[in-house]
């Protein structure tokens, strides 16, 4: 028997309020996260914490990730690293190396596969670990935490892992001790990817469900022509926005700096306006860094006329 389960991360402004999430199906899942980190430190974290979960099962596990670092990192450059003494190639140290070597450790005596699959594209199990992840990354920007679900329910400890990354285990069960430098050596992202990662955050439902996550995201002067040609301020939006009626999804036509601290991201949507007749619908968002961290200033969206 297979046991076949996604983990994902998630982080809003990436860095920023993290979650990581692993799903099974209904009754078989976790999540949790911490106030500060990265996409990819949630999914390694998914991943230790299902790998721990598992433990002592003898089935076979798949594990379906979107991030192809996280796969590469597991699969083929850990025994390598790991026989340098946790140096690369060209001598340096290995970025994350106490986590790598937690799942090194994880990974032992276990039959277990990784698969990469499309972020965002509508794989059931990747979509659940996904909502699941920026579930827990919304509720700790507001300083909460999330629900960390029923757990694997049979595993080795029978509990469910504490929402902060996951750690190495002291002796004599004491609860995990947090790190907060254990990922102080990944690479940050640029500032072209944070604003990607925060525009995706403006699909999710967990952010549009919640005007205060919208509005920490819009300039103080956000504006927005919408496809229909109306002109939308802020306050205006934020009463209006709400989950979408259906999954809508972002590909990227170019992103560009066009100022010290503003990036200009091209997009096409495709989802829910799909049923107004357009195939998709074209955007463009400004974004501006004001206060440390990234914000939309403007944007707008253009039916694409079907051809």
């Amino acid at each position: 028997m297979t046991v076949i389960a996604a983990a994902d991360g998630s982080a809003l402004g990436n860095p920023g309020p993290a979650g990581w999430a692993w799903y099974i199906d209904q009754d078989r899942w976790a999540c949790g996260g911490w106030p500060h980190g990265t996409n990819n430190q949630g999914e390694l974290t998914a991943v230790l914490d299902l790998l721990r979960q598992t433990a002592g099962h003898d089935d076979e596990l798949l594990i379906y990730c979107d991030s192809v670092y996280v796969i590469n990192s597991v699969t083929k450059w850990l025994p390598g690293w790991k026989r340098k003494g946790w140096r690369k190639g060209d001598g340096k140290p290995v970025l994350n190396v106490e986590i790598m070597k937690q799942l090194d450790q994880a990974l032992q005596g276990r039959r277990v596969r990784f698969e990469w699959v499309k972020g965002h594209s509508g794989h059931p199990l990747n979509e659940e670990a996904d909502r699941l992840a920026n579930g827990a990354a919304v509720a700790f920007s507001k300083g909460g935490r999330p629900d960390p679900g029923p757990g694997f329910g049979a595993g080795a400890s029978g509990q469910v892992t504490d929402s902060t990354p996951s750690v190495a285990q002291p002796s004599g069960g004491a609860a995990p001790t947090v790190q907060d430098d254990l990922f102080a050596d990944e690479p940050e992202p640029t500032d072209e990817e944070r604003v990607i990662a925060l525009e995706r955050s403006l699909l999710s439902d967990e952010v549009r469900g919640d005007p205060a996550a919208v509005a920490a995201l819009l300039h103080p002067d956000f504006c927005e022509i919408g496809r229909s040609g109306r002109l939308w301020t802020r306050p205006e939006l934020l009463a209006h926005v709400a989950p979408l009626a259906e999954p809508a999804t972002l590909e990227v036509l170019s992103v560009s700096r066009v100022a010290p601290q503003a990036i200009l991201l091209l997009w096409r949507s495709a989802g829910d306006e799909a049923t107004d007749g357009s195939s998709s619908v074209l955007r463009s968002s400004l974004w501006v860094r004001a206060g440390g961290d990234w914000v939309q200033r403007f944007h707008q969206g253009t039916r694409e006329p079907i051809v």
